[in-house]
């Protein structure tokens, strides 16, 4: 048990030839005299079967170094709005029924879980699971095989997992549970089939539905359809890949995987859209896309997501909840051509909910909360985002009862606050990302 987790991954770096030990020393010590990246750097890539050396380089800087800019050069009309309207529904709607949502980022096991449950969410739990859904998106793939820690080093992607029990904590408070978890990520098939079939048998155990991952052929490329109030909400999901590993041939279908990023060419969004096309043929109120890609420790979209986003969007979207980068990003309010009445809301990264790293950017997530509103516009049927709220939220790694444990907060109950158990410069440095990102 320690009392301390590390601050970031570049603080428990493992490379196994001391010769790469001193270069990779080297190098930081000139990318930080240099600063070589204040901004994203071009034609990086995000998929590790595509990392080239600069790559694994950059991605090491970056975990303690977050780049805090957009790209160069963004164009005006590409620079997402931040600013929420004061009236997200249209003149003249008229409402006959709502529901809420509550959705978080990445669910990851971590030193302090283990004796986390019920403590875990206590502090956030109105914000998830006081909701008529509620949603985050879990990469620890359940596993019946001896538990792997996570190891971060020149040996390839780490793995992750964890045991059924660990699940309950990471997913479950005081008898409520997640209603849908994404499970189309990166790592997903950390542990193979058994990893996949062993979650998905866990999550139908405690009636929590899949997003993303599929257990017959027939579920491949097919959205996750839910009716809830009287409204009938469709999901549809995609991940950028899974780490270099390829699914056996005979299981392709298991896991939504699409080149959404990828340095050989445009995002492909066919997946995404074919099941956007099966939600509009199931009747659906709403859509949601859950994307699971970007690049990680990057506060800010690049181009090439925010053009793909907004073309979802245009295609059907009502909604986009993104996930992967272990920072926020901003909460993009962006009104489609297709329907200047509607005000979709682009979630570029949630962040990451639970995870072994406690340094600012990387503590620091942001849970959304949704209001639809289905009613009548103009003589017609339509649904509507009524309300957006934005709660950046941070974990804590304490200890209590004589073991360790981690709890999400609220920042704005503590940033300020000369009662908070934490250390003010801590938190105005999370505060400080958190005012960065939301102002865009």
């Amino acid at each position: 048990m320690t009392d301390r987790l590390p601050d970031c991954p570049d603080d428990v770096l493992q490379v196994s030839a001391p010769p790469l030990r001193a270069v990779l020393a080297g190098f930081q010590w000139l990318a930080n005299r240099r600063q070589l990246w204040r901004y994203p750097a071009a034609k990086a890539a995000t998929a590790a079967e595509e990392m080239s050396v600069i790559d694994n380089l950059y991605w090491i800087y970056k975990t303690s170094r977050p780049i805090t800019d957009y790209e160069r050069d963004l164009p005006a009309d590409l620079r997402p709005n931040t600013t929420a309207p004061e009236a997200m529904l249209p003149e003249g709607f008229t409402e006959t029924a709502s529901l809420t949502i509550g959705a978080g980022g990445d669910l990851l096991r971590s030193a302090g879980i283990d004796g986390s449950q019920d403590r875990l969410f206590e502090h956030v739990a109105d914000l998830l699971f006081d909701q008529d859904i509620s949603f985050a998106n879990f990469e620890s793939p359940v596993t019946t095989q001896p538990l792997i820690d996570e190891v971060i080093g020149d040996q390839g992607p780490p793995t992750e997992c964890c045991s059924a029990m660990q699940f309950d904590i990471l997913t479950s408070h005081k008898g409520k549970r997640f209603d849908i978890l994404n499970t189309a990520n990166n790592h997903m098939f950390d542990m193979g089939v058994e990893g996949v079939e062993t979650t998905l048998a866990t999550l139908a155990d405690r009636q929590i539905l899949p997003l993303g991952t599929n257990a017959a052929p027939d579920d491949y490329g097919r959205a996750l359809v839910i009716t809830r109030n009287g409204i009938k909400i469709g999901f549809a999901s995609a991940a950028f890949g899974l780490n270099g590993h390829d699914l056996p041939e005979a299981e392709t279908y298991r896991i939504h995987i699409s080149r959404l990023l990828s340095k050989k060419g445009p995002p492909d969004l066919s997946l995404l859209k074919r099941q956007i096309d099966d939600c509009k043929a199931q009747g659906c109120d709403f859509i949601i896309a859950s994307v699971h890609w970007g690049y990680e420790f990057e506060l800010f979209p690049r181009t090439v997501q925010i053009e793909a986003a907004r073309e979802l969007v245009e295609y059907g979207a009502d909604s986009i909840l993104s996930h992967h980068p272990h920072v926020i990003q901003p909460v993009e309010y962006y009104r489609p051509a297709r329907d200047p009445d509607r005000v979709a809301v682009i979630a570029h990264s949630l962040g990451t909910l639970t995870w072994g790293f406690m340094a600012p950017h990387i503590a620091l997530s942001t849970v959304l909360n949704l209001r639809l509103a289905k009613g009548e516009q103009n003589g017609e049927a339509r649904t509507y985002l009524a309300s957006v709220v934005n709660t950046p939220v941070f974990r804590s790694y304490v200890e209590e009862d004589g073991q360790m444990i981690t709890r999400l907060e609220k920042l704005a109950n503590h940033a300020g606050n000369p009662d908070s158990p934490f250390p003010q410069n801590y938190l105005e440095r999370v505060q400080a990302y958190a005012d960065l990102v939301r102002r865009g």
